[in-house]
């Protein structure tokens, strides 16, 4: 009976081991994914970053200016006029038409704001 238990607790440990080693291999696998994946995204982030400079870089106004000064004739560009961004019918009125902000014969001191009364 003694050498029945004996083999039945050595395959239950053998077979403890063999688990317990396929879920620190399974572990290890995955943190070398998770590490490669960081690394990744670190190359990533550092591509966006030498982008945004060259974008900021690209579009500096005086090197605007000099290209379009450059290319100006070959391209046809103009200054731009104010009615090509907004007739003057589309413009909001002026200040003098909105409604005062103070009721009539109410002074800046007379106004509520909610804050402490003194």
């Amino acid at each position: 009976m003694l050498r029945t238990l004996d083999l039945v607790l050595v395959g239950a440990m053998i077979a403890a081991a063999t688990i317990t080693y396929q879920i620190k291999h399974a572990a290890e696998e995955k943190l070398a994914e998770v590490r490669e994946l960081q690394a990744e995204i670190r190359l990533q982030e550092e591509t966006i970053d030498l982008l945004e400079a060259d974008w900021s870089l690209l579009n500096q106004p005086s090197r605007l200016q000099r290209l379009s000064t450059a290319f100006e004739a070959e391209l046809g560009l103009r200054p731009i006029e104010p009615e090509q961004m907004a007739e003057s019918d589309e413009l909001p009125g002026r200040a003098s038409d909105f409604e005062p902000l103070l009721a009539e014969g109410e002074t800046d001191a007379e106004l509520t704001t909610g804050s402490v009364q003194q």
